[in-house]
Parts: structure tokens; sequence; C-alpha cells
């Protein structure tokens, strides 16, 4: 059954699968694994569910998300900013994709490995089998290191 919260006499919607998918993503950044993440997280997580905030735009969320300045955001409130009238968007340009790859590029390079793109697939938004992934990456060229250039893979992915 979805969620409704009332917002300036508007509904936002959102169902049962995308608050798991939420939720999914959320305890990515879960690291302590107490069910919060740190406020500064919250524009890395909103860009690794597809998301792409401004510095601004974060920062005005935090603010919503943490008055007390706690520097700590558990679930409830992470899904109470997405369920604002101007919450969540689906995903879908190129741009966007490459701002949720960037989350995971540890190194900064346009890289991540194939496990993370795997885990990436399996997990967060539209969640593929391991099948349909392993479909995906017969296309995909991977590096000596096990590394995918990610902005080709979008490439790939956009261009079928």
């Amino acid at each position: 059954m979805p969620r409704t919260h009332g917002n300036a006499g508007r509904d936002a919607t959102i169902s049962e699968d995308q608050i798991s998918e939420f939720k999914e993503g959320f305890s990515l950044f879960d690291r302590k694994g107490n069910g919060t993440i740190e406020s500064s997280s919250l524009g890395d997580l909103l860009r690794a569910l597809g998301q792409n905030p401004t510095q601004a735009q974060v920062r005005d969320l935090v603010a919503e998300a943490d008055p007390a300045g706690t520097r700590v955001i558990n679930f409830d409130t992470f899904l109470k900013v997405l369920m604002r009238p101007d919450g969540f968007k689906p995903a879908g340009t190129y741009n966007e994709f490459i701002n949720g790859f960037k989350v995971f590029d540890k190194e900064n390079d346009g890289c991540i490995t194939v496990g993370e793109l795997r885990s990436v697939l399996t997990n967060l938004g539209e969640k593929l089998s391991d099948s349909e992934v392993d479909e995906l990456l017969k296309g995909v060229e991977v590096d000596k290191s096990g590394k995918v250039h990610y902005e080709d893979f979008v490439r790939m992915i956009l261009s079928s």
C-alpha cells in the first residue's frame, strides 16, 4: 500500500517498491548500521538514487531534515524529504546516470569495478536480475584491473 504525505495541499505518493529501493540505498550509506546516515551524506545518497541536487539544494534539505544540527538523519526523516511535492523525481537522463555512478567512483577516474556496477544494477533503481546483468555486461569493456568506464556504459545503455 502506498504511503501518502500531504504537503501544501498536494499529496506525494511513494510505492512500497520505491520505499524498499530507498531503504536499500539508505542502508548503503548507514555506515554504523544504526539506522541513520550522516547529514553530510544526504547529497551523495540522493545522487546514488539518481537525483541531481545542487549543493545549495542539499544544504537546504539538510537544514530541513536536521534542524537541530545533530548531523544525523534517520530513514523516516529521509523519506519525508523524498515525499515533499518537489521531492523524488524519476531518473533517466545521461547526466543523472553519470552523477549516480560518480558516487561510487572513489578514485574519481570515471571507472567503477564490475562488482560495484553489478551491485548498483541489482540493488538500486530498477533492479535487474543476475541473468539480466550478465547479459548487459556481455557488451561492456572491462579493463585489466576489473573496472568499467561508466560513461561508456551509460552511452551503451541509452543507445539501446
